[in-house]
């Protein structure tokens, strides 16, 4: 499941075992990129805080199946096929329009949104977080500017660089510890947004 040595949910203790009963899913299922926190329980803490709270919070504005669009895209771009096919799945649930999720899914593959069922706003988001990825020294004011010029307010850019920044972290944790995905199941997510502290995956 990772390179490193974790702790199953049988075998949790403590702390550890708090976090899990937070985290987990079904049957006590644990997804891999959270275990392989196990040896540093408070690493994970910080981790599912920051991903609950930039990606599935009552306070965002931008549908949640366009943030995690965006978490596909930046997936794919950084060549992470463990949260590609964790954030894919919960798009498509939350979508809940196969043929236009496949559509997305298509375009993401071949990095081009031509055809995409996007609105301009989401591709020109799309760009940015392509840009923010593979050359976030170049980001300028410009293209905080060109958001707002495609309707974005100032918060809903702050989202989507947030949400952004967050899957380059979790694709460097995922690639960097060897996660598998392997007796995940896929597409969960902490459903409850209007509850910041719960962090359970259904």
């Amino acid at each position: 499941m990772a390179w490193v040595k974790t702790i199953p949910y049988d075998q949790s203790t403590g702390k550890l075992r708090m976090l899990y009963d937070r985290v987990k899913g079904p049957d006590d299922n644990v997804d891999n990129i959270m275990m392989a926190h196990s040896l540093r329980p408070h690493s994970m803490e910080g981790h599912m805080a920051i991903y609950k709270y930039v990606l599935h919070h009552s306070g965002n504005t931008v549908p949640k199946w366009f943030l995690e669009a965006l978490g596909v895209w930046v997936s794919s771009l950084n060549e992470c096929g463990y949260c590609v096919d964790h954030h894919y799945a919960g798009m498509r649930r939350l979508l809940g329009d196969d043929a236009k999720s496949d559509a997305i899914r298509r375009a993401i593959d071949a990095r081009d949104f031509t055809d995409a069922p996007l609105g301009a706003a989401q591709v020109a988001a799309m760009d940015y977080a392509q840009k923010l990825t593979l050359a976030p020294a170049t980001i300028a004011e410009a293209d905080i500017i060109a958001l707002r010029g495609v309707g974005f307010d100032d918060g809903e850019i702050l989202e989507i660089n947030q949400v952004s920044a967050y899957f380059s972290y979790a694709n460097r944790t995922v690639l960097g510890l060897g996660c598998s995905i392997q007796g995940d199941i896929i597409g969960l997510s902490p459903n409850n947004s209007d509850d910041p502290d719960d962090w359970n995956h259904s």
